[in-house]
């Protein structure tokens, strides 16, 4: 069918927000390499955690500054779109270590290639249904206290990250190991890892991430 007004201009494409596309990038990154650092225990000080930690704080993080730039209903859909790299890099992981290993390949990496980044269906299921919740919970708590006025960011997105963290605990340990081990010591330790890491991470990476969006945008 011809165009009803020939030499119109065509609509112009919404403009593009810097600060999203940025942080939607470093969000799948996040989303994929959590699991591979997980298989890695570090010790901080007394304190012992899973180093996936430090890639989930950056999700946290991520998913409250841009409900702080764009609203929660953008943030909300930036998490249920994370669901796309993890299970595409699960399924990936999966074939890559059903497929024969080269005979040059260095022997050591042949035995820990799987054990660093191979998991079993209990914990894949237990990672999906954890992040979705905890992270949905995350967005939802922080749009709520802040109201969409971008005041104390960094106080909500610190308190917001203690309740999802706490949540992401209860429910990927419940999962993954309930019957199997004693669970409440191991989900004592992590809580209280998870919750100190968020009080003294999140408020300054926050805040850093929020105007650093803002600069993004050209609204600094």
């Amino acid at each position: 069918m011809a165009d009803p007004t020939p030499g119109a201009a065509a609509p112009s494409a919404p403009p593009l927000s810097w600060s999203l596309f940025v942080f939607s990038v470093l969000y799948g990154g996040m989303v994929c390499i959590a699991g591979v650092l997980g298989a890695k225990q570090v010790a901080l000080g007394p304190l012992a955690v899973e180093a996936g930690i430090f890639a989930f704080l950056l999700l946290v993080i991520l998913s409250s500054a841009v409900a702080a730039l764009h609203g929660q209903h953008i943030a909300t859909l930036l998490v249920r779109l994370g669901f796309i790299p993890l299970l595409v890099s699960a399924a990936l992981i999966q074939l890559v270590i059903a497929l024969p290993h080269d005979p040059g390949m260095y022997p050591p990496a042949i035995e820990a290639f799987p054990i660093i980044v191979g998991q079993g269906a209990r914990m894949m299921l237990a990672g999906l249904i954890s992040y979705g919740i905890s992270q949905t919970l995350n967005v939802a708590i922080f749009s709520k206290l802040s109201g969409g006025t971008g005041k104390l960011v960094w106080l909500w997105g610190m308190i917001a990250s203690v309740i999802s963290q706490i949540i992401d605990t209860l429910l990927f340990i419940t999962i993954s190991f309930y019957g199997e081990r004693p669970i409440l010591a191991l989900m004592g330790g992590q809580m209280i890892t998870k919750v100190v890491l968020s009080i003294i991470l999140v408020p300054p990476l926050i805040t850093a991430f929020v105007a650093l969006g803002r600069k993004l945008d050209g609204k600094a």
